[in-house]
């Protein structure tokens, strides 16, 4: 068994830091793949795998070969009190719990046992069916457990309004649009599918929690004169269409219109499936899509449908705990990090990060497509998506953390045609309000979250604080390390000018105690960390220092008693879970942020290292690393949380590093 790091021993603080991340390059090099990439379990909440079981039901599909694992994963996930949760340690959630219920019952588990017992009284004590999400209504509908008339009116004919209607196909998020666009063609055909007591447009097979199963038509938002009352006019607005399309029957009554809509809708789907089978990288849009292709006349053996139920399967995720789906996956994301992790730490052996760097750079996406060209038809592409196979969608977060892991191997690298094509595509996805969002440019239509169907509140993708930061980071390293040889020297004017937008957006955004909101990390510590982190190249400026200085005080006032770092998830809903107990990545986060401001003898600096080197254990007699049950990552606040299985090394493996570079910097 490899050894732990020495706590006690007598030795200085700086000599356990190198210690440990001999421990964790070892545990990182291990782990790698052989072609040089890394790629972390993503793990999310019970509906993923859940959606993918009714998937498989209602194709007639085998699922008894999976059942024993299938079974065993939800039922792992169940809160004590029954239900099953956004993530870990998170309360009970009425529609995930109602989606793990069915998917337990289409497996075979009988209601009556205690876990589903269990279950059944936490739904009905959330109120019942009649009170689960939008989505969670569409698929209880495709099985005959909800009635079509409560989904929202979902019209194919969508898809033919242009770019310059105020409300078409691409005002919404790259990853709403994904998912709707398949949607259209579900709620155009109302599809009911067989359950194992059969197929029936009224099927009882859930009545069990219903509190009162004789009246399923239960509306889908408020009622008009509750929107009146609390001025919701945007909702009252929707709301009124969605009536109005209700009573001309979606719209379906001119079918040449229809029967165009739903050509274009399909062309639309096909286009943006990759090779693989895959769509739009993750989970939403290719399980509905399948629903889609099949609705349209595809067969199970034909290669829209073949290919993305290969996908999916790819996606899979199988340990002791019993088999899940994931919602992505995460290739390149985690390969940047755990190259930056190793290139922060100094480590010794560069040849994994040189295997790392040439993986990389093999999946810069540099072909003209993508629905970013909506907006910037001009641009010329160079960014990197999150997972193994996404051509539509490049990443702006995953293309700055490309930036930095290659800059910081190589500095030569600045004047590479990778680099400048990356950092030039990041330029001209810059937001007007001078931050950036994650997929697209000026996707800032906030009142689509009003539309019916919308109750995740994730219509929209606006600048965010811990985007920019990573971002103004990237460019701050580039500008530092760049010399005269640089040949690409025209872009540095337009780095320092994008850099001042950006240092001007995180000033607008920063909270009156100091902190800035994480957007894709819980949370105030994630946004905070990677805000100071992007100012540090920046301080000379008066305002940046004045920012600085409260958030420095916001992380420091966070710090626990242990050292550590720690937030809830629950701090997307109230201030007063903005502290719970330390993890290995949150700390990660904080220390970086104060790493790049403060001398490293600083007594928070102190303590949140030796936390990091306390808590680092062997893990698989491959090195060691460190332990974390509670997600730390951010799908949509309150509604998807993410747990990424690397973002519990690579990020302690940052701090740890820069805290030794500034320890041997000092002598």
């Amino acid at each position: 068994m490899a050894p732990r790091s020495p706590i006690d021993d007598g030795s200085s603080l700086a000599t356990q830091v190198e210690h440990a991340l001999k421990l964790s390059n070892d545990y990182a090099v291990a782990v790698q793949h052989p072609d040089g990439h890394w790629n972390g379990e993503v793990r999310s909440n019970v509906t993923i795998t859940s959606e993918y079981i009714f998937l498989r039901q209602a194709l007639g599909l085998d699922l008894s070969t999976d059942r024993t694992v299938f079974t065993r994963h939800i039922l792992s996930q169940q809160n004590q009190d029954g239900s099953w949760g956004l993530a870990p340690e998170y309360p009970g959630d009425v529609s995930t719990t109602t989606e793990a219920y069915l998917a337990l019952k289409i497996l075979g588990t009988s209601q009556h046992i205690p876990v589903m017992r269990r279950a059944r009284a936490f739904v009905l004590g959330a109120g019942g069916i009649a009170a689960v999400r939008v989505f969670t209504r569409i698929y209880l509908a495709t099985f005959g457990l909800f009635p079509w008339d409560a989904a929202p009116q979902l019209p194919v004919e969508l898809m033919l309004l242009p770019s310059i209607c105020p409300i078409n196909i691409y005002s919404f998020s790259s990853w709403a649009r994904g998912t709707i666009a398949p949607l259209l063609i579900i709620c155009h055909h109302q599809p009911v599918y067989s359950l194992p007591n059969g197929k029936f447009a009224r099927n009882d097979y859930l009545d069990e929690l219903w509190l009162d199963c004789t009246n399923k038509n239960v509306p889908l938002s408020a009622s008009f004169w509750e929107m009146m009352s609390k001025g919701e006019i945007t909702g009252l607005a929707f709301g009124f269409l969605d009536r109005v399309l209700y009573h001309l029957n979606g719209l379906r009554s001119i079918p040449f219109v229809r029967s165009y809509a739903r050509r274009q809708c399909m062309k639309w789907i096909l286009e943006r499936q990759e090779e693989n089978g895959d769509c739009g990288g993750i989970f939403p849009p290719l399980h509905a899509a399948i629903y889609a292709f099949s609705l349209e006349g595809y067969k199970l053996d034909d290669e829209p449908v073949r290919l993305g139920l290969e996908a999916m399967e790819r996606a899979a995720w199988e340990d002791k705990s019993g088999k899940r789906i994931q919602v992505c996956t995460s290739p390149v994301w985690d390969t940047a990090l755990m190259t930056i992790g190793l290139s922060d730490s100094m480590a010794i052996e560069n040849k994994p990060t040189e295997k790392s760097i040439t993986w990389i750079q093999s999946h810069q996406l540099l072909e003209p497509r993508g629905d970013w060209r909506i907006s910037r038809p001009q641009l010329a592409p160079g960014g990197y998506s999150f997972e193994y196979e996404n051509t539509w969608y490049p990443d702006v977060d995953d293309t700055a953390a490309v930036l930095l892991a290659q800059v910081k191997h190589d500095a030569q690298s600045i004047a590479s045609n990778s680099v400048i094509a990356a950092a030039t595509w990041i330029l001209g996805m810059q937001n007007p309000d001078g931050g950036w969002a994650a997929f697209d440019v000026e996707n800032d239509k906030l009142f689509l979250n009003k539309i019916p169907f919308s109750d995740m509140d994730a219509m929209c993708d606006t600048s965010c604080a811990d985007i920019t930061g990573r971002i103004i980071e990237a460019f701050g390293l580039i500008m530092r390390r760049s010399s005269e040889k640089f040949h690409a020297s025209h872009l540095m004017p337009q780095l320092s000018a994008a850099c001042t937008r950006g240092v001007h957006y995180l000033a607008s955004t920063q909270e009156p105690d100091g902190s800035w909101f994480g957007r894709w990390g819980c949370n105030y510590i994630y946004g905070t960390g990677h805000a100071l982190c992007g100012l540090a190249y920046y301080v000379d400026n008066p305002q940046v220092r004045l920012m600085v200085k409260s958030a420095l005080q916001w992380v420091k006032s966070r710090q626990n008693t242990d050292g550590g770092w720690g937030e809830s998830l629950l701090s997307y809903q109230s201030a007063d879970y903005q502290r719970q107990e330390s993890t290995p990545s949150q700390t990660a986060w904080a220390l970086m942020g104060l790493l790049a401001h403060l001398p490293v003898a600083d007594e928070a600096i102190e303590r949140g290292v030796r936390f990091l080197v306390s808590s680092q254990r062997p893990e698989r007699d491959i090195g060691s690393s460190w332990p974390q049950k509670v997600y730390t990552g951010t799908g949509f606040p309150n509604k998807m949380y993410l747990g990424y299985d690397y973002y519990r090394h690579y990020f302690p493996m940052m701090a740890l590093g820069r805290y030794l570079q500034g320890v041997r910097a000092q002598g």
